[in-house]
């Protein structure tokens, strides 16, 4: 692992944020397992793989994800999934391209079909166990339902999220660093002290809507009141990726959104059809100029005169994992360039745990600025109205309301009815809705454990919670009412 110590030319670490929705046992296609069984064909190998070459990536596991790669019997499901729908799909859709005389079309189908085979080969080899295999590599978790943070209405539910997530990611990986992805990277400095209370050291917050986007203030980690580093994610660089205009837009890269019948995607974002060795040829390009960018963004912050950074500077790209390989399929490719790109352009590439155990962390603002600091996330407009906006206002009223209820009943209210808070309050449902994604299934889903909810608060502590699955399963009302 290269050492940023004594540096003076900065470094960059990136964060893959790894997070799915709760969908084990809600629905199959076209939303719900699909996609869990679709992120670890097309993103969870391809990562495991370069983890286990020694790339030094920061991996936050969020603990629904890891509560749905803990089900029982996970591996075989996978393998159905590949045998009974992918390679149906594949060739149905292949053989109607081809009465159509579309030949090309056909062969990219046939050719992304073993893109599944490969998969199945390496679950097997696996034993069915992707999360035991990527135990050594899980460094930081979240929360325990990917609730936004500064949304919750009691301290009590912040304790709870926190506790139960880390208690879980103890359990199943043993030691952790205190590395902690905020969901949404949603932060308040009313969190700082239940944070600190939960044993969290360390934290990425996006400062965009403080600091002007290319500010050298985003490359600076900085230490709240309350000892919990906060690390800015760097929206600059992040953007090369993820926005509108960034790499994935590429004409040559494979479509996501233009779908045969059963949303397989045989076409470019040229509208051609779409040359797979041409797309990669153009990640690594990317890849190249990704790392050639944020060595001139560091070097620029560090001639900009605002002032010494902390180990030269820290550029900090977060990426959502799910993005690279399934919403960008050579996402996975340019990733894997990435990494030897930055060795080739001598540019350190450094876990974020050990950048952090290197840098010291400059002073956070002072109390008085710190208590005016509004929320922050990296959703639109940096805010929470992702979240709580018009189009979500009644989720967001409805989960707060819910949240007391459940405070209200005490130890009357049970297990089950915990568990029923925490999924509602997960982000992904509002966030669905917002962005107008599945929006039916974001909403019958949001219905589905309100009602759930409040059947377990009539049943009391005999109520049980066999709809939820293993979702998490170490939550219990003794948590929430902790003193």
């Amino acid at each position: 692992m290269p050492s940023v110590s004594g540096r003076d030319r900065g470094a960059l670490a990136i964060v893959l944020h790894t997070h799915m929705p709760y969908v084990e046992g809600f629905g199959t296609w076209p939303f719900g397992e699909e996609w869990l069984w679709e992120a670890i064909a097309c993103c969870y190998l391809p990562l495991l793989a370069l983890l286990d070459e020694g790339a030094p990536l920061t991996l936050s596991l969020t603990p629904v994800l890891c509560d749905q790669l803990e089900v029982e019997g996970i591996g075989e499901r996978f393998a159905a999934f590949v045998r009974d729908v992918r390679r149906a799909t594949h060739a149905d859709d292949a053989a109607g391209l081809r009465e159509g005389g579309h030949g090309r079309l056909a062969a990219e189908l046939d050719r992304a079909a073993a893109d599944y085979e490969h998969a199945l080969e390496r679950v097997q080899d696996l034993g069915g166990d992707l999360l035991g295999a990527l135990a050594p590599h899980a460094q930081w978790t979240s929360a325990a339902t990917h609730a936004v943070l500064p949304l919750l209405a009691s301290e009590a539910c912040l304790r709870l999220q926190l506790r139960t997530g880390i208690e879980s990611h103890r359990r199943r990986f043993g030691d952790w660093g205190g590395g902690f992805w905020l969901p949404e990277c949603g932060y308040e400095p009313a969190l700082a002290h239940g944070l600190a209370d939960a044993g969290v050291r360390a934290a990425c917050v996006e400062l965009t809507g403080r600091e002007p986007l290319g500010s050298s203030a985003h490359l600076a980690p900085l230490r709240d009141e309350s000892g919990v580093t906060l690390v800015p994610i760097d929206r600059a660089t992040m953007s090369l990726v993820w926005s509108d205009g960034g790499y994935p837009a590429a004409g040559a890269y494979r479509d996501y959104h233009h779908h045969t019948v059963h949303h397989h995607n045989p076409w470019a974002n040229s509208g051609e059809a779409y040359d797979h060795a041409a797309a990669l040829a153009l990640a690594r390009e990317h890849a190249a100029d990704f790392v050639a960018r944020t060595r001139t963004r560091l070097a620029d912050a560090q001639g900009s005169g605002a002032g010494a950074l902390p180990g030269g500077g820290l550029v900090v790209c977060a990426l959502d994992t799910e993005l690279l390989g399934h919403w960008w399929y050579e996402g996975g490719e340019w990733l894997r360039a990435v990494v030897r790109e930055c060795e080739e352009q001598g540019l350190a590439l450094v876990r974020l745990d050990d950048a952090l155990a290197e840098i010291e962390p400059l002073p956070a603002s002072g109390r008085e600025r710190a208590l005016a600091w509004p929320p922050t996330t990296w959703g639109r407009a940096g805010d929470l109205s992702t979240w709580s906006g018009p189009a979500v206002a009644d989720m967001a009223f409805a989960a707060r309301e819910d949240e007391l209820a459940v405070l209200a009943a005490g130890h009357a209210a049970g297990d089950a009815a915990v568990r029923e808070l925490l999924a509602l309050q997960a982000s992904d449902w509002p966030f669905m809705v917002s962005r107008e994604i599945a929006v039916p299934y974001a909403r019958e889903r949001f219905a589905g454990h309100r009602a759930a909810l409040q059947a377990a608060l009539h049943a009391g502590p005999r109520a049980g919670t066999s709809a939820l699955g293993n979702l998490a399963a170490d939550a219990h009302t003794a948590t929430l009412l902790a003193a």
